[in-house]
């Protein structure tokens, strides 16, 4: 078999080489120049370079210009799945193409495929027909939500008091970009609860294993420059069958989901989806849990088929997991002090504590990346009730604070 990888995703994570048998296939990568060293080492396979600068799915195909057609084509970036869908249409691949692809990336193309199966929704318009129609074509007047069509980690969301503030703001912002532009963004009503994420692995159209995740703080929060974390907990019969509907909703069949939804006074309300294993320490916890590793289980599955489902451990709720991660790109410089950390660094509950020392650099955009961010780790295994209270007091009292450059640093 030929399997096409389209590369972003650092070998570290995935362990190319230990889920896909190189010498039985042929498997050829295509990487920008900076994401070439990040491949898989010492397997047999081929390695090529597209320039980063233009359309990724026409890079891809230039890339493999005179090549043999793959048989299969892999992307595990969220950033790439539409590109990947467009180059199995252009090379003639089976699996997803665009229109299966599209319900997971356009956050308005998503709530539609889900509230026609009957979920709840956030009220939405695309912004140009807002802007277009004033307040009287926005079916709500309070809490509204600006967000990107198809943006990540919450980059680039902001919440208004009112619908007439967020088209205030959008028409000072946005009214004279470009159309193509305008189309990218989309207005939402905001709906209060707390947020759970459910993650799992899907099969043939089949769930492999679910774990459902509740939010200590928020994505928003961490890029407004606040710490986040999640804890695991119980996932009712009645959350799966709901979590079911909503995949199938956008034909995520094969490989891992990141879904997250509002607990609305006990109703859940569907916020978005992603073909794609979270982020953070969503992967680590999930193992934790369950003995699944998702992104090995996605490459097996999506070479292998049904025939690479893995075996799991059932979610045992007394041994509940959770994460945490400060967030550094709001600081203002590249390095960063850590403070009052005693009272939790050394906790019992503490299972992996990583943090930068007031020498080692801090990345400046939003990133969960535990290793280049202030702080992050993972707590458990331990209940949710007792991981939640162990992450709000130490949300609540950890500080990290701007630090001067040291002497030397480049």
């Amino acid at each position: 078999m030929h399997i096409l990888v389209l590369h972003r995703v650092p070998d570290k994570l995935i362990h190319y080489g230990d889920n896909i048998d190189h010498e039985r296939h042929d498997v050829t990568y295509v990487a920008v120049p900076e994401r070439m060293v990040t491949m898989p080492k010492d397997v047999r396979c081929t390695r090529l370079q597209r320039p980063g600068t233009g359309d990724t799915a026409a890079e891809v195909v230039a890339a493999m210009a005179g090549r043999p057609r793959p048989d299969v084509v892999i992307a595990l970036s969220e950033y790439d799945l539409l590109a990947a869908a467009e180059v199995r249409e252009k090379l003639g691949v089976p699996g997803p193409q665009v229109a299966d692809v599209l319900p997971c990336r356009d956050k308005v193309a998503m709530k539609e495929a889900v509230e026609a199966r009957g979920l709840r929704v956030p009220r939405f318009v695309p912004l140009p027909a807002a802007l277009r129609g004033g307040e009287p074509r926005v079916p709500w007047t309070g809490p509204s939500v600006l967000k990107p069509r198809s943006g990540a980690s919450s980059e680039g969301v902001l919440i208004f008091g009112t619908v007439a503030e967020l088209l205030d703001h959008a028409r000072a912002e946005l009214a004279t970009a470009a159309d193509d532009t305008l189309a990218g963004w989309e207005c939402e009503e905001f709906v209060s609860g707390p947020i759970i994420h459910i993650d799992g692995l899907m099969a043939d159209g089949v769930p492999v294993v679910m774990v459902a995740s509740r939010y200590v703080n928020s994505c928003l929060a961490f890029a407004e420059g606040r710490p986040v974390g999640s804890v695991q907990i119980p996932m009712p019969d009645e959350m799966a069958n709901w979590t079911l509907t909503a995949l199938r909703a956008v034909h995520i069949e094969n490989g891992p989901f990141h879904l997250e939804a509002i607990d609305a006074a006990g109703e859940l309300v569907f916020l978005e989806v992603g073909a794609r294993f979270g982020g953070a320490d969503i992967v680590d916890t999930f193992e934790l849990a369950t003995g699944v590793r998702m992104p090995a289980s996605q490459l097996r599955i999506l070479v292998e088929g049904a025939s690479g489902r893995p075996d799991f451990r059932p979610f045992d709720p007394d041994r509940a997991f959770g994460w945490f991660v400060w967030p550094g790109h709001l600081l203002g410089t590249s390095y960063c002090s850590v403070r009052d950390t005693t009272d939790f660094r050394d906790d019992p509950l503490v299972w992996r504590w990583v943090e930068r020392r007031p020498d080692e650099p801090v990345v400046t955009f939003i990133t969960y990346d535990d290793s280049v961010a202030p702080l992050a780790g993972i707590v458990g295994p331990a209940p949710a009730a007792e991981l939640e209270r162990f992450l709000n007091s130490m949300f609540a009292t950890v500080r990290i604070e701007p630090a001067p450059v040291p002497a030397g640093a480049g």
